[in-house]
């Protein structure tokens, strides 16, 4: 069969069922056949080339497998991999003949040969055009960005066509005719190809990638390009308030032929996953996960030997189902809170809710160049309800938005942070404004709880001002029981929160530190980034949790749940 009989004998395979797929799959199977139809019709905006398949096809047949089970032997395209190149390079505008496809978000399992089509993509741009291509493979870490950058020097440097055609120097390849270059970039490099006017931008295991500042600046240098190409390939992660996680959830509603509301027709999407309810035991799903590596008796193999040290390990489980089986899972390794759980207690309330009403404030105020935080505590409708605010020094705060790590401008334009002026907070700042606020809600302030570091002045000028204030010691013995039962609340829905970005970034930073019976708290050493505003959540329900038997004000505060 030639290469476009065999792209669409495997996508109506997939839609009849004849070949073992996803939901998600199947969507993108019956999304192809529904536009090659529309290619028929007059007024569709777009064409398809069949010849551009045929070309791609051949260029890959010049390439050799580099390890593996074909090693050495010539790379012959699956199905699968055809299917991809079809719709990233065969839809074309008709107006300009540029690409349909301009955005291209692919997420399967490991070892389904990604670096190997990555490779062959930055290759074919760079290798079979007249055009200057800026081709740019970006990753997190190095490692991540150099694993595709070997596999296009594997594949140029053993192929007698290229001899001669270019040269690999100064960490990039450069092809001598046309200038045309393929580089890796990456977060700790620094280096991430701010306004070099990238025609190809390639994210390997977008997962990993803890904020989108290296897609975004890739995918903003591609504004004068006529025909560009930004490429997202990667396996599930466990991280769901990472930027991968909502470009999931994106392409999950582009790809829903039911979701009318989200329609992109720039944008090609392919999921591969078990569907929900799946037995991850049963071999048969393991080819939904896995297209090219369950098609074959040593890459079934490995997956069983890889469930069943899974199943003997459980602590290994979660690697075993985000990387072979290509499933998000709402936690991370010593996590404190799944993430989901957490987003189901937003709720619409702010301070008002509280008037005249009795709380505790706890305050973290952590070291006076960082992160300081106060929680406001009180009851809503007979729930745990929290109301938070952090303060910054506007050095720290410029170094935050200099390299672009979290958007800090967003939690101060939404009124969860304040800038302090200068290089470190002053603490009559945070006394104000707890001051303030208590007096315009007349707020009944039971105790104000706080860890005493750094803390000794702050509690003698709160007590002057009439303020019963308690210390809550940071050892394991007093902070296990709140840590546990704020997030037993959370998880039986009897706490709410504002859904405050701030807040929230930092519950998902959070991870824990165990003693041998299971009691645990915060580990601000090990979290991987700021925990203040948590911190003091926790500090203010340590008194809270038994000091707040209040009855319900839903009626009278007209608190609304989302």
């Amino acid at each position: 069969m030639t290469p476009i009989e065999r792209v669409w004998d495997y996508a109506n395979k997939i839609v009849e069922g004849e070949i073992i797929a996803c939901k998600k799959h199947i969507w993108a199977a019956q999304r192809f056949i529904k536009d090659i139809n529309r290619t028929q019709e007059d007024d569709c905006p777009f064409t398809f080339d069949v010849d551009i398949l045929e070309d791609f096809n051949e260029w890959a047949k010049e390439f050799k497998h580099s390890e593996g089970v074909l090693a050495g032997q010539p790379i012959i395209l699956t199905d699968f991999q055809l299917f991809i190149v079809a719709n990233i390079f065969c839809f074309l505008n008709k107006k300009n003949g540029s690409r349909r496809f301009r955005k291209v978000y692919i997420q399967l399992a490991r070892k389904n040969a990604k670096s190997q089509l990555l490779a062959l993509i930055a290759t074919y741009e760079t290798f079979l055009s007249d055009e200057k291509h800026r081709v740019y493979i970006t990753g997190w870490s190095k490692e991540q960005s150099d694993e595709v950058y070997n596999a296009v020097l594997d594949q140029i440097r053993n192929t007698d066509i290229l001899k001669g055609t270019y040269k690999d120097s100064y960490g990039k390849v450069t092809r001598i005719r046309t200038n045309s270059i393929i580089q890796p970039l990456s977060k700790e490099t620094r280096k991430l190809g701010d306004g070099k006017n990238p025609s190809v931008g390639i994210v390997d295991e977008y997962h990993a990638h803890e904020t989108s500042e290296i897609y975004d600046v890739i995918l903003s240098g591609m504004v004068a390009r006529k025909s560009p190409l930004m490429v997202v390939i990667t396996t599930a992660g466990f991280d769901l308030s990472r930027p991968c996680f909502k470009e999931y959830q994106y392409v999950t509603k582009v790809l829903d032929p039911d979701n009318t509301a989200v329609e992109n027709d720039d944008y090609f999407a392919l999921i591969c996953e078990l569907d929900e309810g799946d037995d991850i035991k049963d071999e048969r799903n393991w080819i939904k996960a896995n297209p090219i590596v369950g098609t074959y008796e040593e890459g079934v193999d490995s997956l069983r030997s890889d469930i069943k040290v899974a199943l003997e390990q459980p602590e290994k489980m979660r690697g075993f189902m985000t990387k072979n089986m290509n499933i998000w899972v709402d936690k991370k390794e010593n996590g404190y809170m799944e993430m989901s759980k957490w987003n189901l207690c937003e709720a619409k309330f702010d301070l008002e809710n509280f008037r005249n009403t009795k709380v505790f404030v706890g305050v973290d105020l952590s070291a006076k160049e960082d992160l300081t935080s106060v929680t406001f505590m009180g009851r809503l409708d007979g729930k745990f309800a929290a109301v938070h605010h952090s303060f910054i020094p506007e050095d720290k705060y410029n170094q935050r938005m200099a390299i672009q790590d979290i958007r800090f401008d967003l939690f101060v334009q939404n009124g969860y942070l304040t800038i302090i002026p200068g290089a470190v907070i002053d603490q009559e700042d945070v006394e104000k404004y707890i001051e303030d606020k208590v007096k315009e809600y007349s707020l009944d302030v039971i105790e104000l709880c706080y860890d005493e570091w750094n803390a000794s002045q702050f509690a003698i000028n709160m007590e002057k001002k009439g303020f019963t204030c308690v210390i809550i010691p940071q050892y394991l013995k007093v902070l296990a029981e709140p840590t546990a039962d704020w997030r037993i609340q959370v998880y039986k829905g009897n706490a709410v929160h504002q859904g405050d970005g701030l807040l929230t970034w930092a519950v998902s930073n959070a991870v824990t530190i165990m003693d041998p019976n299971a009691n645990f708290k915060l580990d601000k050493k090990r979290s991987p980034d700021k925990i203040d505003p948590i911190a003091s959540l926790l500090n203010a329900y340590a008194r809270a949790m038994r000091g707040l038997p209040l009855p319900s004000v839903y009626e009278e505060r007209g608190f609304v749940s989302l």
